[in-house]
């Protein structure tokens, strides 16, 4: 109870949400206030665990007063920041782009490889 969980199946995949109640070995109660997640009970086989905890989380605690811990805690704050979400994020930009920004993206990736090879070739130079 408490732990922050990434939504992976379902309508509210890609969303986190946390656990407030386990009912059995196969499944658990969510609820997400600040990711707008209902309440539902899911599966374990559709999300997956995070490293993010709310410490001394009461079960069964009530949607409200839910969103108080989490605000207190920065949870939401806590998750962008983790390289997990920045890769989620990105993959979903990446997504997004047309064939042309993507074509972009590579010429631009490849102009700055170019100028870092030539400094190292630099320094390399320098050292001999």
């Amino acid at each position: 109870v408490g732990r922050v969980v990434l939504i992976t199946h379902g309508c509210d995949a890609g969303k986190i949400a946390t656990i407030v109640d386990i009912v059995d070995h196969n499944r658990a109660i969510i609820d997400g206030p600040t990711t707008e997640v209902q309440r539902q009970v899911i599966s374990f086989k559709n999300v997956v665990l995070t490293d993010i905890v709310v410490k001394r989380l009461p079960r069964t605690i009530g949607s409200k007063a839910l969103a108080k811990f989490l605000e207190k805690e920065q949870v939401v704050e806590a998750w962008q920041k983790t390289a997990w979400a920045k890769k989620l994020e990105a993959r979903k930009r990446r997504s997004a782009m047309s064939d042309f920004d993507r074509f972009k993206l590579m010429r631009l990736k490849k102009q700055q490889r170019h100028i870092v090879d030539r400094q190292v070739a630099l320094i390399k130079k320098e050292r001999a």
